[in-house]
């Protein structure tokens, strides 16, 4: 941890003693990168602790986290398995109630994001204090990512990298609660202004300082500056927050526009 000159915020606390609560955000992560699905059985204790790296004792303990939320069960002598709310958490309680909100009222994609400026304003401070070294190279990988997408024109590639950027920096918070309200946002905003998103990245105009933004927010959580992170974070939404108001506006124009009776010359 950091400490700054003429810092008045208090410290947030340090980073979670357990491993296994990291362990149990890594297993999270596993379930839905492999598409696990209800009744999927995890891999044998041993192989699963040998590819995260850990302890088995540890591996137990993150297991029996994720089981008494209801997201796993363990079956005597038959492994583990995933339950129905492992994958079903964050369409549940976030995603399902706010689309209905925002296909009545697509502005609400708006009070999406203005959650989003407290939150990961919230995430990066906590991410520049807490990350380990792998957090500061997957979010560093996620930043490359983005560039390579944008490299080969391939917007919506560009699109999905953005999230996982972001959602990486959310896993470096080490706030399991965080990191889920965030997960369920994006899935939100997937299914709804992806497009847009996708278009934030066609013109230079938006994609220069959108990169320039995303590279001063990794730069402070890697170098461990929490109030850099958190100005970065939140610049970076405002900013992304009124490109996508012009987008919608000019969109509009352009409807009313071609409502207009075309003009008939007269002899």
């Amino acid at each position: 941890m950091h400490a700054f000159i003429g810092q008045t915020e208090t410290p947030s606390r340090p980073a979670p003693a357990r491993i296994s609560d990291r362990v149990a955000a890594q297993l999270r992560d596993l379930i839905q990168t492999r598409g696990l699905k209800a009744g999927d059985r995890l891999p044998a204790e041993r192989t699963l602790a040998l590819e995260l790296a850990v302890s088995r004792s540890a591996l137990r303990e993150a297991i029996a986290q994720l089981a008494s939320q209801g997201l796993l069960v363990s079956r005597v002598g038959g492994g583990t398995y995933v339950q129905a709310a492992a994958l079903g958490w964050q369409e549940q309680r976030i995603v399902a109630p706010l689309s209905s909100l925002m296909q009545d009222n697509p502005d609400y994609a708006f009070d999406v994001l203005e959650i989003r400026h407290a939150l990961e304003g919230q995430a990066a401070w906590h991410a520049a204090q807490r990350a380990t070294d792998d957090d500061r190279a997957r979010i560093v990988a996620c930043f490359q990512a983005m560039q390579a997408a944008h490299g080969h024109g391939d917007h919506a590639a560009e699109a999905r990298a953005d999230a996982n950027f972001h959602l990486s920096i959310a896993e470096a918070s080490h706030n399991l609660v965080l990191l889920q309200v965030m997960r369920g946002l994006f899935d939100l905003l997937q299914s709804s202004i992806w497009e847009s998103r996708e278009k934030l990245y066609l013109s230079p105009r938006t994609f220069e300082p959108l990169s320039q933004q995303h590279r001063a927010l990794m730069e402070a959580i890697v170098s461990g500056d929490p109030a850099a992170a958190r100005e970065a974070a939140q610049s970076h939404l405002r900013f992304v927050h009124d490109a996508l108001r012009a987008l919608d506006e000019d969109q509009a124009r352009r409807v009313r526009a071609s409502r207009l009776p075309t003009s008939v010359d007269t002899p």
